[in-house]
């Protein structure tokens, strides 16, 4: 095979160690002969599908490293949630806390558990959760709620575009009580049309409980979706389920003054002492730190500002068996820092996209499960606790590493912790 370096340059080209163009085309042409490797057709959950996919794997890696007791003891658990199962993969899970939460849904002092492999992260938030708890604690508001899917219709013209919305905004209550035949707990909160000439993108959003709801809201939507097919006075001439403008799994501008998921504020004013003891530096250092990375991040083109919610979400997404996926929407938010006029420091954060349950999904999970008992926050009643409580996390987070660096601590504290 030819060797490639696709860093080095000649004569203004990047391929300079391709040894001939024949072999580089040979390399990368369609090859047809059968895989070396075959799985077992079927994708579903049983004994003799996880042996059969082992027989292909066992000359590649140690069965017993993916397919532990605990596994093979659980693992039919797992079979409304992974396809083609051959095993699991240990994460190593943290603690953080106590967090103190004063909000609307989540009131206490919590043990936020972790699931990274990242060192200094749990560090990171646990010295920022001790902060927040010593200054009273962070106050936290569920502001909104709600989760879009929004079909497209494309339609010949203008005209016939325009014929289908005069329709489509007399058949609301249809739409409403379809949709919710499908769900005992989704509701249909509201539909906005948006016309983009001869196409039209429908924006329906509900909200789903005390799930996640992406799975509710899609099941709501397709039978709206064909039903809208059946009846339609005009028929589209292509159509489909989601248009791509409700934001799902992407950073977007729109969620960022909407909401996907859940928008939560969360703040918390710190007395100048309690930053000197806990974080080494001073409010005007960090509210400074803050104002010239606001500019270096509206020069990079960022959706929000902040210094990393993703971190945060990521690792109790992990833990507490959310969709990880969603982390692209959910860490859009900003932070801001001040200093008050007694010179502690007031710091918030908005997050408008966290998409979090407490019931379905991988809630129900052995670990994760564990995971959000700790919490206190599994099963019905709690989903809005719960992204009050990641909003909180998410602050404690920006506390630390933005008093890391105005301490100029953070190199410091990854080379103790991260370095073998």
């Amino acid at each position: 095979m030819p060797k490639l370096n696709l860093n080095s340059a000649h004569n203004g080209t990047a391929f300079s160690d391709i040894d001939t163009c024949d072999n580089v085309r040979s390399t990368l042409e369609p090859k047809f002969h059968q895989p070396s490797r075959k799985l077992c057709r079927s994708g579903s959950l049983t004994d003799k599908n996880i042996e059969r996919r082992w027989q292909v794997l066992a000359s590649m890696t140690d069965k017993d490293l993916l397919l532990d007791p605990f596994t093979q003891q659980h693992c039919h658990q797992y079979s409304h949630n992974i396809e083609h199962f051959i095993g699991t993969v240990n994460l190593p899970v943290g603690i953080a806390g106590p967090l103190r939460i004063n909000g609307l849904f989540a009131n206490d002092d919590y043990l936020v558990p972790l699931a990274t492999t990242e060192a200094a992260l749990v560090a990171s938030y646990h010295r920022g959760s001790q902060l927040i708890t010593a200054s009273g604690g962070a106050s936290a508001m569920l502001i909104n709620e709600g989760v879009s899917r929004t079909p497209v219709f494309a339609f010949r013209s203008l005209s016939e575009a325009a014929l289908f919305v005069s329709w489509v905004v007399t058949q609301y209550e249809t739409f409403r009580t379809i949709a919710q035949s499908t769900t005992s707990h989704g509701k249909l909160k509201d539909i906005n049309v948006n016309m983009e000439a001869n196409h039209v993108y429908l924006v329906f959003e509900y909200l789903t409980g005390d799930a996640s709801g992406q799975n509710m809201v899609t099941i709501a939507t397709h039978k709206v979706f064909s039903y809208i097919l059946e009846h339609s006075p005009v028929a589209p001439a292509n159509a489909y389920l989601d248009g791509n403008l409700s934001g799902d799994k992407k950073a977007n501008v729109y969620t960022l003054r909407s909401v996907r998921g859940k928008k939560v504020s969360a703040e918390v004013t710190i007395p100048a002492s309690l930053i000197n003891k806990y974080l080494h530096t001073t409010p005007e250092n960090m509210v400074k730190f803050t104002q010239i990375n606001t500019v270096g991040g509206l020069l990079s083109g960022s959706i929000g500002i902040n210094a990393h919610y993703a971190n945060a979400l990521t690792a109790l997404y992990i833990a507490c068996g959310q969709d990880a996926a969603c982390v692209a929407e959910s860490a859009i938010g900003i932070t801001r820092m001040e200093v008050t006029s007694n010179g502690d420091l007031y710091a918030c954060v908005t997050l408008p996209n966290i998409m979090v349950g407490t019931v379905g999904g991988g809630t129900g999970l052995p670990t994760q499960k564990a995971c959000l008992d700790i919490l206190g926050l599994h099963g019905n009643g709690n989903a809005k606790a719960l992204a009050e409580v990641a909003a909180g996390l998410c602050l404690s987070g920006e506390l630390s590493i933005i008093g890391a660096f105005s301490a100029d601590h953070f190199c410091r504290a990854h080379h103790k912790l991260a370095r073998k």
